[in-house]
């Protein structure tokens, strides 16, 4: 292995701190990125429950926002259940927001690292080019090996970058759809939440009944 490093060229060590950086942001993503970790099924259950008997409390929504990132975008919305429904709504979609923001955390570094990747291999490629022709102009065409060496770098330095690029861009992808789908997850259930919450708001005609009834009384 260090034999190949060396073959390289210099631009080797940049493409392995390419892959040692892409290499944990693809592992703590996958980890963070779980859907049990993200929309737990249990919270919206047990969110309906809450709403639909009228028994939440600030202490639940508190609660519910430290849980997930599904119980922030959803304790937004209960947090402002007593006002309007834009008011609710306009909370839930900022929470969104933020909630979005931190799900493709690193992402956009990776995706760098795959456009990167391939032209560091490039790079190298060139350096090693250089090098062989440098040894052509002090050693002639006569002895094959004083091309060796610049060609063995060009090579190693092309496909350690492609062997980097590759797999950083896989990973990006499938991070990128699964955020996406996630997000989907999340928004469904906020529409619901705030269904819900309509639900249970009396009407203006409820309010008028009410209001004559207190007066005739």
């Amino acid at each position: 292995m260090w034999e190949i490093i060396q073959a390289g060229g210099p631009v080797m060590w940049p493409i392995i701190l390419c892959s040692v950086v892409a290499l944990a942001i693809i592992g703590e993503r996958l980890w963070s990125l779980q859907e049990s970790r993200v929309v737990p099924p249990e919270i919206s259950a047990r969110v309906w429950q809450l709403v639909g008997s009228g028994e939440l409390t600030d202490k639940h929504v508190a609660a519910l926002e430290q849980n997930s990132p599904l119980g922030q975008v959803l304790a937004a919305g209960l947090a402002q259940r007593h006002r309007p429904r834009e008011i609710v709504k306009e909370a839930i979609e900022d929470a969104g927001r933020h909630v979005v923001h931190e799900l493709e955390r690193f992402l956009n570094m990776l995706g760098t690292i795959a456009a990167v990747s391939p032209l560091l291999g490039l790079l190298g490629t060139v350096i090693g080019i250089i090098s062989a022709f440098n040894a052509i102009t002090h050693g002639g065409v006569g002895d094959p090996r004083a091309l060796s060496g610049g060609i063995g770098q060009a090579l190693v330095a092309t496909a350690a970058g492609l062997c980097v690029a590759i797999p950083s861009l896989v990973g990006y992808r499938y991070l990128r759809g699964r955020v996406d789908r996630l997000v989907v997850r999340m928004e469904r259930d906020a529409l619901k939440l705030v269904q819900a919450l309509d639900d249970r708001q009396p009407t203006a005609q409820d309010a008028g009944a009410e209001r004559r009834k207190r007066s005739a009384v």
